[in-house]
């Protein structure tokens, strides 16, 4: 029975029986894997480190009857920050269920993978405010994902500057105020429009380079929540539980 290595980082895991559990990988060059890994809950087990959620590991897995089995796994980064914080992990949970959303079985998915490593590196280590990032990787992960908006001019009239800009986010385009007048969308203002131009056009290594004031925080956050709905058409557990965890932070 021959093996096959794989590096990436595990999506969702799920127990199975006593001591057993599958994981859904997100594996460079191959997309989304299923995987089980035999008595890896157990306290002693050497998959145990590398098979919990948001690991990012190398796996050795043979084929089994129709799924892939777990045989060797070395942990490569843990994402320890996030378990140290219900704000961040829960985010964490979030960006992992969103990624597998666009994911598919045997696809490589170029890019995925390294945005969601740097999704969770800058939830875990970089200082950047939550909503900010979280608006910047789903914006981002669209785009990756085929669902690219056009925002670099009023898509109705041209104009590079639109006055009272709009996010159109079911047909994600943007538009004037006075534009495509019954269309729905998301007012914008000067900073986050420039803060979504980043986010689609920029360098995706500096992709979290940009601060916002409250407000364009507040509105570039509105659009992004809104075009994945639109897009993809789904609600997701884990942002119920994130705007949970968020809500009880917040002062009465």
């Amino acid at each position: 029975m021959g093996t096959e290595k794989l590096r990436g980082i595990v999506l969702r895991e799920q127990a199975k029986g006593e001591s057993n559990k599958q994981i859904v990988l997100l594996a460079q060059g191959v997309g989304r894997v299923l995987l089980s890994a035999r008595g890896a809950r157990r306290a002693k087990s050497k998959l145990l480190a590398a098979t919990q959620l948001f690991c990012y590991a190398d796996f050795v897995v043979y084929e089994g009857k129709g799924f892939y089995s777990v045989a060797q796994a070395e942990l490569k980064n843990s994402f320890y920050g996030l378990r140290l914080d219900m704000d961040k992990f829960s985010e964490g949970m979030y960006l992992a269920e969103l990624t597998e959303a666009v994911t598919t079985e045997d696809a490589p998915h170029q890019g995925l993978l390294s945005h969601l490593l740097n999704g969770l590196y800058a939830v875990s280590v970089l200082r950047k405010p939550l909503p900010l990032v979280k608006a910047a990787f789903e914006i981002k992960l669209l785009c990756l994902a085929g669902y690219e908006p056009l925002a670099d001019a009023c898509a109705y009239c041209g104009c590079p500057d639109p006055q009272q800009p709009y996010f159109d986010v079911l047909q994600g385009v943007l538009r004037c105020g006075t534009c495509g007048e019954g269309r729905r969308g998301l007012p914008l203002c000067r900073d986050s429009l420039a803060a979504l131009r980043h986010i689609v056009y920029g360098d995706p290594k500096r992709l979290y380079s940009f601060t916002l004031g409250p407000e364009a925080q507040k509105r570039l956050s509105a659009a992004a929540e809104a075009f994945v709905s639109a897009q993809l058409e789904r609600g997701f557990r884990t942002l119920d539980f994130y705007k949970s965890v968020r809500c009880m932070d917040e002062p009465s």
